[in-house]
């Protein structure tokens, strides 16, 4: 049995930065789809000239300009990691900084003025720190406007050297102003975008530790081990499997329950598997399976009782720590 106040002593008692920034990620969807209604009127009625959308945004007080180029980006699907790669032949692909292209049967020219910095979501504050500020401006960061005329100009350019992901993807520009087919496009994008990420269900951090944990496991266990690819052979109702948060199965055909617990404030998570921890256990001893628990967060700490039912009726039990996970890794290449 873990000894409580030694396992305290090895957690982290508050969320790990890489979890933090995944559910800043997700976590923009709400916004973006709460949004996307203004995003829509605003090319709607910026069809008199190419830069009109700045003036409209101007006034719009519901978008931030960092909003706007985020739905830009993801209604485009161009990530950070193209902007990127088209960025390092920015010189060869628009000759003296000058996005030329055809928009509403004439011909138009945009100087790109702010290639100081590397084009990236984080540049252009998009990614999760940037989308929590309230202060980006176009006039204060003109990188904004620069991947925004891009994003929605690049597909019109008449420069046949870009890349063709460029004309298949920037095309938003081509919509501007035709209400119904711009509708239609944004509607059925965020459908999409939605299923991509899980909607609503994939905003729960208790999602993102399992996710976290089972992607470790994924990355430090040998490529011959499953993880979530079997179902246990016990039953609390003789109809369906156990369920469990993550099931590893060795190259032997031995399997092991995880159980993950992540909370930094006080809540009946915890009481709820220590509730259940016994007859898990027997459970799965019954069919020679082992359970493990991967616990962490102040507010679980604060639950010694329930703490201590999850140790004593569990196989192995360590915190998120990277130490600890590598501790569960060799626990299961040494036991199953």
């Amino acid at each position: 049995m873990r000894d409580i106040k030694e396992l305290e002593s090895n957690g982290l008692k508050y969320w790990p930065s890489e979890i933090i920034e995944k559910e800043k990620k997700i976590s923009i969807l709400p916004h973006l789809l709460k949004t996307q209604d203004h995003f829509i009127s605003i090319l709607n009625i910026s069809d008199s000239e190419p830069e009109a959308w700045l003036k409209v945004l101007k006034l719009n007080s519901s978008l931030s300009d960092n909003y706007f180029l985020k739905h830009l980006s993801i209604l485009s699907d161009v990530g950070g990691e193209a902007l990127q790669k088209l960025f390092g032949d920015f010189s060869d692909f628009f000759p003296n900084n000058k996005l030329q292209f055809n928009w509403n049967g004439s011909s138009h020219e945009y100087t790109f003025s702010s290639l100081k910095k590397r084009w990236s979501n984080k540049n252009v504050f998009i990614d999760g720190d940037g989308l929590s500020r309230d202060d980006i401006s176009i006039e204060s960061h003109p990188i904004v406007k620069d991947v925004a005329m891009f994003l929605i100009f690049g597909g019109l350019s008449t420069n046949t050297k870009l890349p063709e992901w460029v004309f298949e993807k920037c095309i938003i520009g081509s919509l501007i102003g035709k209400t119904e087919k711009l509708k239609q496009f944004v509607k059925e994008r965020y459908i999409w975008v939605s299923r991509i990420t899980g909607g609503a269900e994939a905003n729960s951090l208790g999602n993102i530790t399992e996710a976290y944990v089972k992607d470790f496991l994924i990355q430090e266990l040998p490529n011959n081990w499953r993880v979530n690819k079997d179902k246990l052979p016990v039953s609390h109702n003789e109809r369906t499997s156990l369920s469990v948060d993550i099931i590893v199965k060795s190259p032997s055909g031995n399997l092991c329950a995880i159980e993950v617990s992540f909370q930094v404030t006080t809540n009946s998570t915890i009481e709820r598997k220590a509730g259940q921890a016994q007859s898990r256990q027997s459970l799965l001893h019954s069919k020679n399976c082992k359970i493990a628990y991967v616990i962490d967060g102040a507010g679980n700490f604060q639950r010694e009782s329930a703490l201590k039912s999850l140790c004593k009726y569990s196989d192995f039990t360590v915190t998120f720590a990277p130490n600890e996970l590598n501790k569960l890794v060799t626990y299961l290449t040494e036991n199953l």
